[in-house]
C-alpha cells in the first residue's frame, strides 16, 4: 500500500471514529443559535460544516491545517531555498495535517506525473468536439465529466465495499484527477489560444512547472509564479461556493469528478472564481476612459468615485471574512516587486491600491475596503506573459482541487452523510418572527 495512504489510516480512523461518538453522545446539543438574517442572507456566519483542510481567520486570512501564507512560505518544501512552496506539499499538509518532507513532496510529484499519462482519448475527442469560442470554463468542466468515466470509485462501489473502506478508491480518483488537470488546462489554453500547438508534459518537472511548461511559459519565474499561485487559491474554509458544491455532491456520494465539475460549476460565478477576469476588464475600461496608460493616483481615485456612483462595484477588493489586506494579496505584490517591479500593470495595482481602501472605508458601507486575492492576480499572470484573462479561472480551477479534494477525502473518511438542510417557504418565514408589512 502507498505509505502515504496506510499514514492516512493511521490519522483517519480514530478520528473517524470520534466523530461517530461527537454524534452519538451529543447529537442533540444545541451549539449555535441561528438567526432569520443569517438563513435569508446567505447563511453567512452560521455553523455548519465539518471541514478540516483550511479555516479563514478575520484578521490573518486563510489558514491551511493552522498554517498561515507567511508560515507555508517558510515551512513548505520548495525547489530552490529562497523559492516558493511546493503545491505538492501543501496537499500533503492539508491531507494528513502533519508538514511534509522533501521525500513526501517528490513522492507526490512523480505520483502525479506517472498518473498524468492515462488520461483517455476520448477526453480530447470531448474537449475538440466543443466550439474553440467556448469560454474556457465550458472545456475544463465538459473535460473533468469525461474523465469521470475512468473513476475507480464507481468501480470500487459497484463491486460492494464497507462504507468505512470509501475513503480509499476516493483517494485514488483524487490522485488521478489532481494529476490530470494540469494537462486538460494547458490543452485547452493550447487550442484555443496557441493554434493547437500541444506541449507534452515534462515527467521532470514538479506539478505546478508543469503546467507552465505545457502552457508554452517555460521560464523559471514563470514556473515560480505558478507554484505560488496553486499555493494560495488551493482553499478558501468549506463554506466557499466551489468546497461547498464539491462536498454536497459528493455527499450523495458522487464520484470526484462529478463533485469536482459541481464546484467548478460554483467557481465559474463572477462573484466567486471569475472575478479576476471582472478586475483586468476593470483596469482596462479605466484606462480607456481616462484616456491615459500610466493614470495618478487622483485620476485612479476620480474614477473610483465614479465608479461607485454609477452604483457599481470595484471588483478585487471587499470581503466576506476579512478586516484586513488578503495575505493571498499581499504575497502576489511581494512576488511582483520581487521579480518584476517595474511591470506596468504591478504599479498600476499599487497604486489603486494606494487609494481604493480609503474611498471605500469612506463610504461607509463596506465592512473591508482592502483587497482580496483577485485584485492583483489576472495583472501578476498578465506581466509574466500569461495576457489570456479567460484562463484565468481556469487556473484558479486546477488549484482549488487541492483542498476541495483533500477535503471530500475526509468527508469519505468520517462517514459523512448525504447532505440534506430543512427548507421553509416564505410564509413560515414571516410567521414566525410576526412580520408585520
Amino acid at each position: 500500500m502507498d505509505y502515504i495512504k496506510q499514514r492516512i489510516i493511521e490519522i483517519g480512523r480514530p478520528k473517524a471514529e470520534m466523530v461517530k461518538d461527537l454524534i452519538k453522545k451529543h447529537g442533540d446539543d444545541v451549539i449555535q443559535d441561528v438567526t432569520l438574517g443569517q438563513v435569508l442572507t446567505g447563511m453567512k456566519g452560521m455553523v455548519s460544516l465539518l471541514t478540516c483542510t483550511s479555516k479563514l481567520d478575520p484578521e490573518e486570512g486563510i489558514r491551511f491545517r493552522g498554517y498561515s501564507i507567511p508560515q507555508l512560505q517558510e515551512l513548505l518544501p520548495k525547489m530552490q531555498e529562497d523559492g516558493e512552496p511546493l503545491p505538492e506539499g501543501l496537499f500533503y499538509l492539508m491531507l494528513t495535517g502533519e508538514l511534509p518532507t522533501k521525500q513526501d513532496v517528490n513522492h507526490i510529484s512523480e505520483q502525479w506525473a506517472q498518473r498524468a499519462q492515462g488520461i483517455p482519448p476520448h477526453v480530447f475527442d470531448v474537449i475538440n468536439a466543443l466550439p474553440k469560442d467556448a469560454h474556457p470554463m465550458i472545456q475544463f468542466n465538459t473535460a473533468i465529466l469525461a474523465m469521470s468515466t475512468e473513476s475507480q470509485f464507481r468501480k470500487a462501489y459497484l463491486t460492494g465495499m464497507e462504507k468505512k473502506d470509501y475513503w480509499g478508491p476516493t483517494y485514488e480518483g483524487v490522485m488521478d484527477l489532481i494529476s490530470r488537470l494540469p494537462v486538460i488546462a494547458a490543452y485547452i489554453y493550447r487550442r484555443v489560444f496557441h493554434n493547437e500547438e500541444y506541449i507534452d508534459i515534462d515527467p521532470n518537472h514538479d506539478w505546478a512547472a508543469n503546467l507552465a511548461h505545457m502552457m508554452g511559459h517555460d521560464t523559471t519565474e514563470v514556473h515560480r509564479l505558478m507554484r505560488l499561485y496553486m499555493v494560495i487559491h488551493a482553499d478558501h474554509e468549506g463554506g466557499n461556493v466551489s468546497a461547498h458544491a464539491t462536498h454536497l455532491v459528493g455527499s450523495a456520494l458522487s464520484n470526484p469528478y462529478y463533485s469536482f465539475s459541481a464546484g467548478m460549476n460554483g467557481l465559474a460565478g463572477p462573484l466567486h472564481g471569475m472575478a479576476n477576469q471582472n478586475v483586468m476588464h476593470w483596469i482596462h475600461k479605466m484606462l480607456r476612459e481616462l484616456g491615459d496608460e500610466n493614470p495618478s493616483e487622483s485620476q485612479i481615485r476620480d474614477y473610483a468615485e465614479m465608479t461607485l456612483k454609477a452604483g457599481q462595484v470595484i471588483p478585487g477588493y471587499g470581503h466576506a471574512v476579512l478586516r484586513k489586506t488578503d495575505p493571498r494579496f499581499t504575497v502576489q505584490l511581494e512576488f511582483a516587486k520581487k521579480y518584476a517591479p517595474d511591470a506596468h500593470l504591478i504599479q498600476l495595482v499599487d497604486k489603486i491600491y494606494n487609494v481604493v481602501p480609503d474611498i471605500l472605508g469612506k463610504t461607509g458601507k463596506v465592512k473591508n475596503p482592502y483587497p482580496n486575492v483577485d485584485a492583483i492576480s489576472g495583472s501578476l499572470l498578465s506581466t509574466f506573459g500569461i495576457t489570456e484573462y479567460p484562463i484565468y479561472t481556469v487556473l484558479f480551477g486546477v488549484s482549488r482541487a487541492l483542498g476541495v479534494l483533500t477535503q471530500l477525502i475526509w468527508d469519505r473518511l468520517y462517514g459523512l452523510p448525504i447532505e440534506r438542510p430543512k427548507s421553509q417557504n416564505l410564509k413560515w418565514f414571516v410567521d414566525k418572527v410576526n412580520y408585520q408589512q
